[in-house]
């Protein structure tokens, strides 16, 4: 794993900070996970998804980039729930492009 620049160590510390602020802030939190993600950290990321999904579970895009991050990491199981809660939330919201995007992930992993 590489050692993470000094950019992205600034924008993880910079979404914290909003964090420290207002400890619910979806889109902080979000960016927090992604941010992680992205640096193979994968069990950190995945513990943001699960905070920022137990704190806004209508989140619905993370729904689809843990599921994801579950698919990356070789957790297949847990990435088909994940959809499937996250199609739940698509519809429920009306987001009819993330229901199909996370329906055709899902069909995929079902094969």
């Amino acid at each position: 794993m590489a050692e993470p620049d000094a950019s992205t160590m600034d924008k993880i510390a910079r979404l914290k900070e909003i964090l420290a602020l207002d400890p619910r802030n979806s889109f902080a939190r979000y960016g927090i996970a992604m941010e992680l993600a992205s640096r193979g950290e994968i069990a950190a990321a995945l513990a943001e998804f699960d905070t920022l999904l137990t704190n806004d579970p209508d989140y619905t895009a993370g729904y689809f980039m843990s599921a994801q991050t579950l698919e990356g990491a070789g957790r297949k199981n847990e990435a088909i729930e994940r959809l499937k809660a996250g199609i739940g939330c698509a519809a429920r919201r009306g987001n009819s492009h993330a229901l199909s995007e996370m329906q055709a992930m899902l069909d995929e992993l079902e094969r």
